[in-house]
């Protein structure tokens, strides 16, 4: 399967609750445990017998939602919610999510979480057949192909649709008696299910059923589509084409929130395992292991234990600053860089500091890291990543930069080192990280470090 690299590539999170009187409010507690996920924007679609409520807006979950009348607006048993961040060129405000229709058989909102890889072929052939897009997003294909089904039936409507569409997707999509979810049959992206009292709940990650007093179930399956409604939950797993699983390690490296638990593994215990595996690999003589806060608490943790050298709060991250990678122009993320963190001098003068973190991707913020920690007195920085080198870029909903902007694809570990001012540089290998007790080797998409895309690029 091949498909075009000049689409767009969203990460975001999605939420879904359906059976409680206050679903709009609880959706709004569920966006903003997810914040992490996407600064761009946000929005919530709640449902009642009298149609669809709505707030959406550009900007964090707080700013959308400051006023308490955005979340009374939001009536009905049961809501979904969209973070979002984007590619440049493609921040605007028709491209907030959840997208809403009203076509022949009612209201449908919908949020995605991924990245439709065949997104314009399916567009285009959509155009010739008479459709007008009013938005840039990947998402709309999938509401126009809705919108073509024959069938009266949600679940078979979606999946005629899905099985139209090739790429990463966690969706949630609402009706006026609904609830459904699904995803694609490769799982690419994780999404979970829950339960609060009778109320069902799905999300990008179970930090959001935290927030709420939900209990996790299980995943959704890959492949699989659930439809709630008055009658309960109702799961068919055998409805999309199957394919070979995919689950994207990056998830686990820097993604999801460390009390998440995503493809069924708590992140936390994912990302020590690596820390630990990364001392074992790439030891060296130091006085302190410090992290860069916060995607690498954990693994500095795990490299601290399994090294014996102490643990220590080096850097101290200014939490108000969003998160850097995520961050879309070059411009705000270098100023993002000078502010995002400040360096603990007692903690550092006059040692020799181990820096874990959790990748590489241009190498600007590292660089500035290590000339940070060298004004304020380190003896030796010694920086140590819990992934590979990143060589690829991501089609499938992580917004890597382009081949020739990630620094891993044009430089070796020691002209990245000498780059970097760095006194040495250690990466943790493909194989040590794949090694995932509780999942299998071969159920993880890892193409931004080897490559290999289970999907075929075409250049």
């Amino acid at each position: 399967m091949s498909f075009n690299l000049d689409q767009l590539r969203d990460k975001c999170g999605v939420f879904g609750i359906y059976g409680t009187r206050n679903a709009g409010a609880l959706a709004y507690l569920g966006l903003y445990a997810l914040q992490h996920r996407g600064q761009e924007s946000c929005g919530i679609i709640s449902a009642n017998s009298g149609g669809f409520h709505s707030h959406l807006g550009m900007g964090l979950v707080n700013d959308v939602f400051g006023s308490p009348d955005s979340i009374k607006g939001l009536k009905g048993h049961s809501a979904i919610g969209h973070n979002r961040y984007s590619t440049t060129g493609s921040s605007s405000e028709e491209n907030i999510q959840p997208l809403v229709i009203n076509y022949s058989r009612g209201y449908l909102a919908l949020g995605h979480n991924g990245n439709l890889i065949n997104y314009l072929q399916v567009k285009k052939s959509l155009e010739k057949a008479g459709s007008i897009f009013r938005t840039s997003s990947d998402t709309e294909v999938i509401l126009h192909l809705l919108a073509r089904s024959e069938s009266e039936q949600i679940e078979i409507s979606l999946a005629d649709s899905l099985n139209k569409v090739v790429g990463a997707y966690s969706l949630v999509l609402l009706t006026p008696r609904h609830l459904v979810a699904a995803r694609d049959p490769a799982g690419v992206r994780p999404l979970a299910l829950g339960r609060k009292g009778k109320a069902w709940v799905v999300a990008s990650e179970t930090c959001a059923f935290d927030i709420i007093g939900a209990k996790y179930v299980r995943d959704v399956e890959p492949g699989e589509i659930i439809v709630i409604d008055k009658k309960g939950l109702h799961s068919y797993p055998d409805l999309l084409t199957k394919r070979a699983h995919a689950f994207c390690i990056f998830e686990f490296i820097y993604f999801s929130r460390p009390d998440s638990k995503i493809y069924g593994t708590n992140v936390d215990k994912v990302r020590r395992r690596l820390g630990r595996a990364l001392a074992q690999e790439h030891p060296v003589e130091a006085d302190i292991v410090i992290s860069v806060p916060d995607s690498s608490n954990t693994a500095a943790l795990g490299y601290s234990e399994a090294s014996g050298i102490p643990y220590d709060i080096g850097l101290i991250r200014n939490h108000y600053v969003g998160r850097t990678f995520i961050r879309p122009e070059q411009e705000i993320r270098d100023l993002d860089v000078k502010i995002k963190f400040n360096v603990v001098q007692g903690v550092i003068k006059n040692k020799r500091v181990i820096v874990v973190d959790d990748s590489l991707v241009r190498g600007t913020t590292s660089k500035k890291l290590v000339q940070l920690l060298r004004e304020s007195g380190a003896k030796e920085v010694h920086l140590r990543l819990s992934s590979p080198p990143i060589k690829s870029p991501c089609f499938y909903g992580i917004d890597m930069p382009t081949k020739k902007e990630l620094i891993a694809s044009h430089k070796s570990v020691e002209a990245i080192r000498r780059f970097l001012g760095a006194d040495s540089v250690g990466y943790l290998s493909l194989d040590n990280m794949l090694v995932m007790p509780s999942l299998p080797k071969e159920g993880f998409c890892h193409a931004c470090f080897s490559g290999k895309y289970p999907l075929r690029v075409v250049r």
